[in-house]
């Protein structure tokens, strides 16, 4: 019995989720566009500033090993 419910809550779930799937309001091709570059670049931008901080960091550990 609680197999049933179970299957019933699951049902009752994913009714809902395409409910509120319906009300999402999907961005159009120039906006969704302009997103993806704003990510990608940003992504980007963080990647490299992370790189740069590891290689100081590097830098700064090895010239205190060779001390």
């Amino acid at each position: 019995m609680a197999q049933v419910w179970g299957y019933y809550s699951m049902f009752k779930f994913f009714k809902n989720v395409a409910r509120e799937m319906k009300k999402v309001s999907w961005p159009k091709g120039q906006e969704l566009t302009r997103y993806t570059i704003t990510v990608i670049l940003t992504v980007a931008f963080v990647a490299v500033f992370f790189a740069i901080v590891d290689l100081g960091i590097s830098q700064v550990l090895e010239l205190i090993a060779q001390e």
